[in-house]
């Protein structure tokens, strides 16, 4: 004997998979689960995107910056070995790199530009800077500099070609101790981020210790936390132990506006793509509304072998069902294929110049994206509700009157 549950399934796939050719009821049942699909789509590869930007903006600028960087308010110097290497050892911190952080200017034959000149001590620690070197080599020594390439090209600066650094303090002070340190350039580097690319360079920091007159001296450390999540926890404890005037200033606060822009942004556009994955819902609506109406017929003679209203109901819940289960799928399907796609070849470009990258970034977010599946799913069984009510109330005398 077949369970009552196992025949209202077979008729609900029968009325969605009809063996009938040109069936309606095949053919707006396809329509709502593609419908369905399309919309769940659209919204898992938008948060894959608005979470792909914030991903690589952040793992980029923190690169550089340092997921925070620990200074003085006044921007004084902080002794080399100081307190601050005590507290730090006591959190955290994946490692810690000094820094010298100042304005100077760069100068290539007749050409002169400002520049900021980072000089980093890594005692042997990865940096990122050395993994988006294009040309030349990923390392730092005595006497040299690394530049963005887009500053190089736009004053023709070779690999290998000298240049001398002007330390614009001691250029503004009207004197005979202007300070200035020849370099060779060693590396060009290109991170997309046009405020690095056309305005930072790298050095030693015992060169840059000496062209700033700081012996002994460093602006302050880069921090890399093992635990970003845990890192405004560890910025406080920092902070906390330190006092004043030390300060600690994360990569997101120290990019607020480009970091709130993202987040202004992704309401908008989740709202469009939330919308077009609810005209997904209502093609159900429409999709159960059509079958039942086709299927008048068939509904009167079930109730008149003996089916109950609620049975009636039940088999076209379980249309719903099906074809939630089926437009989840082929969304979720559907948008990981174009994600890793995208992931695989980047086949859709964006300028970089705006958008701090030149390929549009896709993140997977698995929890996301079987939350959206999940709901996606439960909102077609609810979409499915109205119209079985609708045809739990047919008359069978009225389904059968023309029989």
């Amino acid at each position: 004997i077949i369970p009552i549950m196992g025949i209202l399934r077979v008729i609900s796939y029968r009325h969605l998979r009809s063996p009938q050719k040109g069936s309606f009821s095949t053919f707006v049942g396809i329509l709502a689960l593609i419908g369905l699909g399309i919309g769940l789509a659209s919204l898992i590869i938008t948060l894959s995107i608005l979470e792909g930007f914030e991903t690589t903006i952040s793992e980029k600028i923190a690169g550089f910056d340092g997921h925070a960087r620990l200074q003085n308010f006044m921007d004084r110097p902080i002794p080399y070995n100081s307190e601050i290497d005590t507290v730090l050892s006591d959190i955290s911190t994946s490692s810690s790199i000094s820094y010298i952080q100042k304005p100077a200017l760069l100068r290539k034959g007749k050409n002169a530009e400002g520049v900021i000149v980072e000089g980093i001590e890594t005692n042997g620690q990865r940096f990122a800077l050395f993994d988006i070197i294009v040309e030349g080599e990923k390392s730092l020594e005595n006497g040299t500099i690394i530049i963005g390439k887009r500053l190089a090209d736009e004053y023709n600066i070779r690999v290998g070609d000298n240049i001398a650094l002007f330390d614009l303090a001691s250029v503004s002070v009207i004197s005979n101790s202007m300070r200035i340190k020849p370099l060779r350039i060693i590396g060009l580097f290109h991170s997309g981020l046009l405020e690095y690319d056309k305005s930072v360079v790298y050095m030693p920091l015992a060169d840059a210790q000496n062209l700033f007159g700081m012996e002994g001296l460093i602006t302050g450390k880069m921090l890399w936390f093992d635990d970003v999540n845990q890192s405004v926890q560890s910025v406080q404890t920092i902070e906390s132990k330190l006092n004043y005037p030390w300060y600690v200033l994360s990569s997101k606060d120290k990019h607020r506006v480009l970091f709130e822009w993202i987040r202004v942004q992704r309401w908008p556009i989740l709202i469009i793509f939330g919308m077009i994955a609810f005209v997904g819902v209502v093609n159900i609506i429409s999709a159960m509304a059509m079958i039942i109406t086709e299927k008048t017929r068939e509904i009167g003679t079930l109730i008149s072998l003996g089916f109950t209203k609620n049975m009636i109901r039940k088999i076209f819940i379980l249309e719903g069902a099906i074809i939630g289960l089926g437009g989840a799928f082929f969304g979720v399907t559907t948008s990981l294929i174009l994600i890793y796609l995208q992931i695989k070849y980047q086949l859709i470009g964006i300028p970089e110049d705006v958008y701090f990258m030149d390929q549009i970034p896709m993140a997977i977010n698995w929890g996301v994206i079987t939350l959206i599946g999940f709901i996606g799913f439960i909102v077609a069984i609810l979409a499915s509700l109205w119209p079985s009510v609708s045809a739990r109330n047919i008359s069978p005398a009225k389904a059968l009157q023309y029989e």
